[in-house]
């Protein structure tokens, strides 16, 4: 079994384009032959634009509106490529190099093909796989990135990938193959099962160390970290056991779905035998009004000692959300003398059973010298860790003081892990996804 977890091959166009050879092999050394040539002629990057290197292939690149994604199209003018313009720059990349690639194929002007694959094909996933393989390629050729021991968090993959102006999965897919760790790649999509809805795995992509294993169309438990990424760019992370006997890290982020999905796709990193989190804390992209369903729930922000209703940032949603909150904590802190309040911490249980702790650690409010009071987070942190082990409950918490209470993150982190390190469920930091400007797609 090849590392990109195919045993048979199937797929007509496929069997046709690598005869009795390996399609991976195959496809891998056509796409490097045009990159190598594209960069002896002059193409250049980071980023490495797609539309030119289209162009030198003598294959048309036109914007429309009325396409999902993107497809490819042969008639009497010759092939072409299609994209949507109001997908974001690093998708609109990834979906031309994956059309470029179809045009690899003998049989491409039998049918216009869409990225995605057709869903009235069982195996057309094969085709996919080697089409999104070639992409990566294009879009960060051989070179791209050093040999690696080890691959970083996925948190900070997610920051990095951004300079190379590239998708996630081709990101991914390349990290995969310059490390020496044993780590798994994969994609997986929604799809409707009867009245319910499951993740089945589209491809995976191991490293040269990792295992081999048959993940293609595997049906994902409904108890995994992958069901939680219900929005692009946010993160989540589970020690799993349904790829093997052991259990195994693994780390999830929602990526653009295919066209008409309602729900992103997930592309994932399976850490083998990585059989705990190395760090009690985790730090992932997302929500923290939508945190991670660890139950019971304990959400923190922070407040300052004079207010009687929740300012801006954080706290403003909080108590649009939580109303009933809010006013509690009104009545409550109005009977905590002004003097008495710094160090203290509110304690609600909303109407839907999440628990609320409002740490009382920033002095004032206003534009001015630094209102966060270190001292008193601590104190206040020493109150969450203790009503979170009698509840038994998970702390989420965005980067409390960081905002306009002027903390610097490396005091408040330390102070995160002196108090709370050792909680049965841990402590989960939200950090707001890495946003890339978005620009028109040179063309």
């Amino acid at each position: 079994m090849s590392q990109y977890g195919v045993r048979n091959w199937t797929n007509t166009s496929v069997r046709r384009f690598a005869a009795d050879a390996d399609p991976i092999d195959v496809m891998i050394r056509k796409v490097r032959g045009v990159v190598l040539e594209a960069l002896d002629a002059g193409w250049s990057g980071p980023p490495f634009n797609p539309v030119a290197l289209a162009r030198r292939m003598g294959i048309a690149v036109e914007a429309s509106a009325a396409v999902a994604d993107a497809r490819t199209i042969v008639d009497a003018r010759g092939a072409r490529i299609e994209y949507n313009p109001q997908q974001r720059r690093a998708r609109a990349r990834f979906s031309i190099a994956h059309e470029i690639v179809h045009t690899f194929f003998d049989d491409v002007g039998e049918a216009v093909r869409y990225r995605g694959g057709s869903a009235e094909a069982a195996d057309d996933w094969q085709l996919e796989l080697l089409c999104n393989l070639g992409a990566s390629e294009i879009v960060m050729p051989v070179g791209s990135l050093p040999k690696s021991e080890t691959v970083p968090p996925l948190e900070r993959l997610l920051e990095d990938r951004l300079k190379f102006d590239v998708s996630i999965e081709a990101y991914l897919i390349r990290i995969v193959s310059v490390t020496e760790q044993p780590v798994t790649m994969f994609i997986a999509s929604p799809r409707p099962t009867g009245t319910q809805l499951d993740y089945r795995v589209d491809y995976a992509v191991s490293s040269s160390s990792a295992p081999r294993l048959q993940l293609s169309d595997f049906a994902v438990p409904r108890t995994s970290a992958v069901r939680q990424c219900t929005a692009i760019g946010s993160t989540a992370h589970g020690l799993e056991q349904w790829l093997s006997d052991e259990r195994a890290a693994t780390e999830c982020v929602g990526v653009p779905g295919y066209p008409g999905a309602l729900l992103p796709r997930v592309a994932g990193l399976i850490r083998h035998g990585e059989r705990q989190h190395t760090d009690a804390i985790h730090f992932i992209h997302g929500d923290i009004l939508a945190p991670r369903e660890l139950p019971p729930v304990l959400m923190c922000q922070l407040v300052n000692d004079r207010a009687i209703r929740w300012g801006g940032g954080v706290a403003r949603k909080m108590a649009h959300r939580y109303p009933n909150a809010e006013a509690e904590f009104g009545q409550w802190i109005k009977t905590v003398p002004r003097a008495d309040r710094l160090g203290e911490v509110h304690f609600a249980t909303t109407a839907d059973g999440t628990m609320l702790a409002s740490l009382v650690a920033q002095e004032g409010y206003g534009v001015g010298p630094q209102r966060i009071r270190y001292q008193a987070l601590s104190n206040c942190l020493t109150h969450v860790a203790s009503f979170a082990f009698k509840k038994n409950a998970s702390v989420h918490m965005p980067r409390i003081g960081t905002g306009g209470a002027g903390a610097d993150w490396e005091i408040v982190e330390a102070l995160v892990r002196q108090n709370l390190e050792g909680l049965p469920k841990g402590v989960w930091i939200y950090d707001l996804p890495p946003r890339q400007t978005q620009h028109a797609l040179d063309l």
